[in-house]
């Protein structure tokens, strides 16, 4: 059988018409890295793109290409906030492993004030409440591998914070 893989993202609407004001993704190792699923994603990314809804797109995956974009800097991590009025300008929030997550606004309608998504605070409280501390083994390298000086750092913290033996 294939395997069939159904992708999660957010849709904020205007309550009262129902219309679709901003899309948020979280890309996922299958939008991400195999060419289906990605061919699928960056198909439905365009039509976004090219519509009248703003876009919210937070890569937060080492592995597989970047999403296409120009004057794209080097870093581990991305957030693209794309509003529907300032394109085809967009601002992205490039970030490597050791920075924390940064706040990112969540356009609404032009001239509304954008509440800001506070990631790095809600990661950890999500973290904490699900205990993954005793979820992930941590005496294992991360997949893809981190460079020499990522490893280093990270098993500095890993045994700070005694999760790592």
């Amino acid at each position: 059988m294939p395997d069939e893989v159904h992708e999660c993202f957010l849709e904020i609407r205007e309550a009262a018409t129902h219309e679709l004001v901003t899309v948020i993704e979280l890309l996922s190792p299958t939008n991400k890295s195999r060419s289906d699923g990605r061919s699928q994603y960056v198909k439905k990314r365009l039509q976004v793109l090219h519509s009248a809804t703003s876009l919210v797109e937070m890569d937060m995956l080492r592995g597989g290409e970047p999403m296409p974009m120009a004057n794209l800097p080097q870093s581990d991590y991305r957030i693209l906030i794309s509003r529907a009025w300032e394109r085809p300008a967009g601002q992205l929030y490039p970030f490597d492993l050791r920075d924390p997550i940064p706040e990112v606004p969540i356009p609404l309608r032009a001239g509304e004030p954008e509440p800001k998504l506070h990631l790095n605070q809600l990661l950890h409280e999500l973290y904490d409440q699900v205990r993954y501390d005793l979820r992930i083994d941590y005496n294992k390298e991360p997949e893809p591998r981190l460079d020499e000086e990522a490893t280093a750092w990270a098993d500095r913290l890993l045994r700070e914070v005694k999760v790592r033996s």
